[in-house]
């Protein structure tokens, strides 16, 4: 049965919806003592989960969960000297708390890339609810890689459709479409 499948502790009794005229709200890592705080500015956009094995996942998650908001609407509040990028090499650099190991910021520094300007966050760190609901999973065959057995990803790409989580292996369409057009204009083929 698909519904034994665990995918994220905050999409698997159901989505959350989005508030109307969110206004924000602060993420903070999972210290008891001076925790890492950064206050997001309005919305996220592109909520989404993601098997990738980069991203920051909660202990027994299949799936992390994360979301990107513009650059000038994200400001660590406190503690940001314990952030430290976890891989320099990687287009998204995470910065993790580096005494509890949760990721708090993805930046993107590479100017030609096509999210750059976009600063990818974890929502479920944070106390306010009315944050965007995630709408697709990504990158879902990735999750053989952190140690999910592939004779079940039937299971748990029936259990994300189940919940409403189009399973992709790559983005969303969407976000696929922004890429190539992004490519196409820098090759001045649009």
């Amino acid at each position: 049965m698909s519904s034994a499948v665990h995918i994220h502790p905050s999409v698997d009794d159901g989505i959350p919806q989005a508030a109307p005229d969110f206004a924000g709200g602060t993420l903070t890592c999972l210290c008891t003592t001076d925790p890492v705080t950064v206050e997001i500015k309005g919305q996220v956009a592109h909520n989404h989960v993601c098997g990738c094995t980069k991203c920051w996942k909660p202990a027994g998650s299949l799936f992390s969960q994360v979301a990107v908001v513009s650059r000038e609407n994200l400001q660590v509040t406190a503690n940001g000297d314990k952030l430290q990028p976890v891989d320099t090499t990687a287009a998204i650099v995470r910065h993790a708390c580096r005494d509890c190991g949760v990721h708090m910021v993805g930046r993107i520094e590479n100017t030609a890339h096509p999210f750059f300007g976009l600063d990818f966050v974890h929502t479920e760190r944070s106390n306010q609810r009315g944050w965007a609901a995630p709408t697709f999973a990504a990158f879902v065959s990735s999750i053989i890689e952190s140690g999910a057995r592939p004779e079940n990803m039937g299971a748990v790409r029936a259990r994300l459709t189940e919940i409403g989580l189009p399973p992709y292996d790559c983005l969303s369409p969407p976000l696929m479409d922004a890429i190539s057009t992004h490519v196409a204009k820098a090759k001045r083929i649009l």
